[in-house]
């Protein structure tokens, strides 16, 4: 009996790729989600019933020849698939077409509005991670406690909030002013019309009305990395290496700082990438709430005009800023933790 197991073979023993076939599995995994968003870019705004030159030229268009004569500048009079092919030749020379209302290319509006709404974003969800980790740390650290129960439901709380009514709220509190409480920070604009964004006072100025925004993002988002470095860190508390840490005389800090704090982490890498869309969109209420002249606000004044090739232009930068975020934490990931490319 022992001679037929000894016979068996083994089981096949997954091998792990090499980093280099892990990068180019997960380069072509996010190209393949950039043809898709190109492609729903494209349909997107055509598949809306009605005539595109009657939605897009209300009110402007007067005659038959006023509706020939625009259809004919923006191409609508090409069949679909000579405008898909033309979309796909000016999105890759970088020309996203012209703004109906600003008269002047996408491509330029785009790059006006795209810095105001990468340092509210970036800003907040740097703060946000930051904060939410260390909330999370210290909440699992001493799971059932005083900190714990209230850090958990404050951060929930604020999580179930919409981004706006938070952001309204603290344009009442600190803002305006509440009740014996007087207003102290700005309710609105990225800076004052009257100072020199690039010297040090625009700067300050700068950083002065981004408070409320970049505070209303971050405590929007707190719960996202507060409860998963939570539950990561309540899973590493059991193990086996943490027990065998304590037995080798380390204090308590040390074994949490430099054992479950390490392993805990990963999770929350992933978290980071899938949250930062959350974010983007809630940027757009966000700017509109505190008239930030970013994309998030471009985006919602194109909806009003409508303005399509400005919500394409917008979408497809928001989209393709998600996918490139979630490419760089998956090679993050790849160096952090092997095992994923088993």
């Amino acid at each position: 009996m022992s001679q037929v197991i000894a016979s068996q073979p083994a089981p096949p023993v997954a091998r792990r790729k090499s980093y280099g076939r892990y990068v180019g599995a997960k380069v072509l995994g996010a190209l393949g989600s950039l043809v898709f968003v190109l492609v729903v870019n494209f349909f997107l705004f055509r598949v809306l019933p009605g005539d595109p030159a009657r939605t897009l030229g209300r009110d402007r268009l007067k005659s038959p020849q006023d509706l020939a004569n625009f259809r004919k500048e923006y191409g609508l009079d090409q069949s679909l698939p000579h405008q898909f092919l033309t979309y796909l030749q000016n999105t890759f020379t970088g020309h996203l077409g012209d703004s109906l209302r600003y008269r002047v290319p996408v491509s330029h509006l785009i790059e006006q509005r795209l810095w105001p709404t990468l340092l509210l974003v970036g800003t907040s969800t740097i703060l946000a991670m930051l904060l939410g980790i260390w909330i999370g740390i210290v909440g699992a650290w001493n799971r059932g406690r005083t900190f714990d129960r209230t850090s958990t439901g404050i951060t929930l709380t604020l999580y179930s909030m919409p981004e706006w009514w938070l952001g309204l709220l603290l344009i009442a509190v600190l803002g305006v002013g509440l009740g014996p409480l007087h207003g102290i920070f700005p309710t609105g604009q990225l800076h004052s019309s009257d100072v020199d964004v690039t010297s040090l006072k625009g700067v300050l100025d700068t950083a002065w009305h981004l408070v409320l925004p970049v505070t209303t993002l971050t405590l929007a988002y707190l719960a996202e990395y507060s409860l998963v470095m939570r539950s990561s860190l309540l899973d590493e508390i059991g193990e086996d290496y943490l027990t065998t840490a304590r037995a080798k005389g380390l204090r308590d800090v040390y074994v949490r700082r430099r054992h479950a704090v390490r392993n805990a982490l990963l999770p929350t890498t992933t978290v980071s990438a899938l949250s930062f869309g959350f974010v983007v969109s809630g940027a757009i209420t966000i700017e509109t709430v505190f008239s930030i002249p970013g994309l998030g606000l471009l985006s919602q004044e194109a909806l009003s005009t409508p303005d399509y090739w400005v919500l394409q232009g917008t979408f497809l930068v928001a989209a393709a800023g998600v996918i490139l975020a979630n490419l760089v934490v998956n090679l993050v990931y790849g160096l952090l933790d092997p095992r994923v490319r088993t």
